[in-house]
């Protein structure tokens, strides 16, 4: 690179999901419950899939039943790659 040019930085678009908070019983991590609807592709029906993901919580502010928005980020731990928002 020469001088006169300058680097510039590319920030990647991290994954929002959507859920529902259904477990607090760890320190600083929440049990989010994302739901999805998907069509099957033999017979045309609309079938609701569901996946859980550990999000961290700083401060433990969210509780059971809250909907929250989580952020893909850097692997925090074993199964945590997610924050809430």
């Amino acid at each position: 690179m020469n001088k006169t040019m300058k680097k510039t930085e590319v920030s990647k678009s991290r994954k929002q999901l959507v859920g529902t908070v259904v477990s607090d019983k760890m320190k600083d991590t929440v049990v989010v419950e994302v739901s999805r609807f998907v069509k099957h592709p033999k017979y045309d029906k609309y079938l609701s899939k569901d996946k859980r993901f550990k999000a961290d919580d700083k401060g433990n502010t969210k509780k059971v039943g809250d909907k929250v928005t989580i952020e893909e980020c850097a692997p925090i731990s074993k199964d945590k790659k997610f924050r809430v928002i």
